[in-house]
């Protein structure tokens, strides 16, 4: 038992998730029914694992997280009743009615055998979808206009990774292999529709993630890393060169 708290080193699991939102316009009779008349929307929330179950209507969510999240802690806007909302099991998600869109935090916490830190992502809740006016300028459209659009969907693709984990912990995640992602999309819609190309290309299914979009994610973050390590690279060199300008400088000083 004791070797299950030792760490093996060298060895990092991932696991692939999407978090982001669903938002549907509310029909007349809806906003009515509701305290504040003045919410256009019901929208969801959610951290879900990237595979979308065989036929189904939700974008992602083919897999229970719940085997090593622990809770999902949602920060809404300070104008919602209880604007922290905590999620302790599968689903993790939170629906509410609102007329605005913000930043939602949201914070993940793992399992206790995890031995990891939370982590935190942020979401732009997206209500409206765009659409492009003969000025080229993207605009809302009316709520009419918006409903026969079909749902507006913001998601993104993340990867959690876990170095160097605990023995109890990957023998968990081993446990559970994730859902293997599709390797074409076979549904006829984006995975991000809040700007559609027209109204049909909004209908007919709900978005999916595929293998290729995950090749593309890992070559986009690759790219970003080289960037990075160049740039360091670059200011280090100057960094050098200002330092042997600067013991230049000091030699020719006077002595005092």
């Amino acid at each position: 038992m004791a070797n299950e708290r030792v760490r093996v080193r060298g060895l990092s699991i991932f696991r692939p998730v999407i978090y982001g939102n669903t938002a549907v316009v509310l029909t007349e009779k809806e906003r009515e029914s509701l305290p504040h008349q003045d919410h256009t929307h019901r929208w969801t929330v959610a951290v879900r694992s990237a595979a979308s179950a065989p036929d189904s209507e939700t974008v992602g969510g083919a897999d229970d997280l719940g085997y090593f999240i622990k809770r999902v802690t949602f920060k809404l806007h300070d104008t919602y009743a209880n604007p922290t909302r905590n999620v302790d099991k599968a689903p993790f998600e939170v629906s509410e009615t609102g007329w605005g869109e913000f930043e939602v935090q949201i914070r993940i916490n793992f399992v206790a055998e995890s031995g990891e830190k939370a982590i935190t992502f942020y979401h732009h809740l997206k209500l409206h979808p765009w659409t492009v006016l003969g000025s080229g300028e993207p605009e809302n459209p009316p709520l009419d206009v918006a409903a026969k659009m079909g749902p507006v969907h913001s998601w993104q693709y993340d990867e959690i990774v876990f170095n160097d984990p605990f023995q109890s912990f990957l023998n968990i995640l081993t446990a559970h292999p994730p859902t293997p992602l599709p390797k074409t999309k076979s549904r006829p819609v984006p995975f991000h529709t809040a700007n559609p190309a027209s109204l049909e290309a909004s209908k007919g299914g709900v978005p999916e993630f595929t293998q290729e979009m995950e090749k593309e994610e890992a070559e986009r973050l690759e790219t970003a890393r080289k960037q990075v390590i160049a740039e360091q690279d670059k200011w280090r060199q100057i960094l050098i060169e200002k330092e042997k300008e600067l013991t230049r400088l000091q030699q020719q000083l006077p002595n005092n």
